[in-house]
């Protein structure tokens, strides 16, 4: 086996490894802190380079040194795709905007037990997501409970009644 294919096959599973295990990777603080440098780029780019070698020394009568220019060039395209698609991942956030009104007639879980005309904490969905928002009840309501916003206090803060009622 060349030492083509087995930087190309090292590439790949360093780039499988970051994908499957990425945020364990994290707590290593592995010098690849992102954008060109990230490990998923490393990794495109070094597995480019022996597979185009590889290819380069058995189809072609050059010898190493053109292999190694002409892999380097796919590596370094391999690894601006790579930079390119994550730069055009990270721009598709949501936009959406949640208002107060959308709150109201929303159901939710309490997460923090609301006593009676007292502040716990329940847990609703806005925009799609889970949020947690303080919440003031009539009558104390227990954790887990099930409930719905009928008023938005504030940017934080809803009322909610049992929907056991």
């Amino acid at each position: 086996m060349s030492v083509f294919l087995v930087m190309g096959i090292a590439g790949v599973a360093v780039l499988l490894v970051s994908l499957l295990l990425g945020g364990l990777l994290d707590a290593f603080h592995l010098p690849f802190d992102g954008g060109a440098f990230s490990l998923p780029v490393v990794a495109a780019f070094v597995s480019m380079l022996g597979f185009t070698g590889e290819l380069v020394t058995t189809l072609t009568p050059w010898g190493v040194w053109p292999a190694v220019a002409v892999g380097a060039g796919a590596g370094g395209v391999a690894g601006r795709g790579v930079v390119a698609l994550s730069r055009f991942l990270m721009r598709g956030q949501s936009d959406v905007t949640v208002r107060g009104e959308d709150l109201i007639g929303g159901t939710g879980r309490v997460v923090t037990p609301i006593p009676e005309d007292g502040y716990g904490e329940v847990m609703l969905r806005a925009g799609g997501a889970p949020v947690k928002y303080s919440a003031r009840s009539a009558t104390a309501v227990p954790r887990g409970a099930e409930v719905w916003v009928v008023e938005v206090l504030s940017a934080s803060a809803v009322r909610v009644e049992p929907l056991d009622r």
